[in-house]
């Protein structure tokens, strides 16, 4: 099938996103060479970012404000919670004990825990190819994660692969549970909403918690703070928006299997990770389980 000028634009405009926002973990694991703690490196990535959301959330308006009601704003602090704020966390102090290649492998994983948690709360049953496409993609993971094991001999591992699976757990949840917001405040608007109450969330939590200076570090920390908020946040939650919308969640599943590829590429490139055989057959693994549990019936 030959693609129009305008879907051609979303396959570009929908890889770019998706090597954007593959960095991220490379990005982390670079800053973590600073000795950050998590949280405060997360302050600095939602510090950076926070502006630009508050700015889109003042200039675009809800698309059908006449159905939004008292509830739905609670609702939307709940996911902003949950979705922005405790899975960017679980992320981030995952990556203090895992490979860059290896947490964007689990997190890859959130299309069968949507499939998982829809079946236990609204009773929709998934379907035999969805069960094949779910063992698969766990078996990918058991192989992958299995080989770290062995290979690190470390406890920390296993507490971060937790983590990182938390934060495809929690990142699952806030998507099943906003569907029936997006379509009132729109996904532009939804998205900024729940960045900036994820934002409030994070200064709460470094207030309360921490005891760092936020302007002690190195400026290679700063500059690569408003990497993280600009290329591997911002800039590619609105380039996926715009290449979902025109060329349909299911085809863009497919080019999302490009994510865990780039990590694997740019944290080879920029951490000098190296994934054995065995991980990579397993990567591959997931990358097939994910394809075949996002395609239409």
């Amino acid at each position: 099938m030959k693609l129009s000028k305008a879907q051609l634009v979303a396959v570009i405009v929908a890889v770019v996103g998706i090597i954007f926002f593959s960095a991220k973990a490379v990005i982390v694991k670079l800053a973590y060479v600073y000795e950050v703690p998590a949280v405060s490196l997360l302050l600095l990535r939602m510090s950076f970012a926070f502006p630009v959301y508050v700015i889109i959330a003042l200039i675009r308006k809800p698309s059908s404000p006449e159905q939004i009601k008292g509830k739905d704003y609670l609702w939307l602090i709940a996911f902003g919670i949950i979705g922005y704020y405790l899975a960017s966390l679980f992320d981030f102090l995952g990556l203090q004990y895992v490979k860059a290649s290896l947490e964007r492998i689990i997190l890859f994983v959130y299309p069968t825990l949507v499939i998982l948690i829809t079946w236990i709360f609204f009773k929709k049953a998934p379907t035999r190819v969805q069960i094949m496409a779910i063992l698969l993609s766990y078996a990918g993971v058991f192989i992958t994660f299995s080989e770290e094991l062995g290979v690190a001999g470390d406890e920390n591992v296993l507490l971060g692969g937790v983590l990182v699976f938390m934060s495809a757990f929690t990142y699952a949840s806030y998507l099943v549970g906003s569907g029936y917001l997006i379509p009132k405040f729109g996904v532009v608007v939804f998205t900024s909403y729940a960045m900036i109450i994820s934002c409030v969330c994070v200064v709460i939590h470094y207030a309360v918690t921490s005891n760092d200076n936020l302007l002690s570090y190195p400026s290679e920390v700063y500059w690569l703070g408003f990497l993280m908020a600009m290329i591997s946040t911002v800039i590619p939650s609105y380039m996926i928006s715009y290449a979902i919308k025109h060329l349909g969640a299911p085809n863009f599943s497919i080019i999302g299997s490009l994510g865990p590829i780039s990590t694997i590429v740019l944290a080879n490139i920029f951490l000098d990770e190296r994934l054995s055989y065995l991980q990579v057959v397993g990567a591959i693994v997931v990358i097939g389980g994910i394809i075949l549990v996002s395609r239409k019936k």
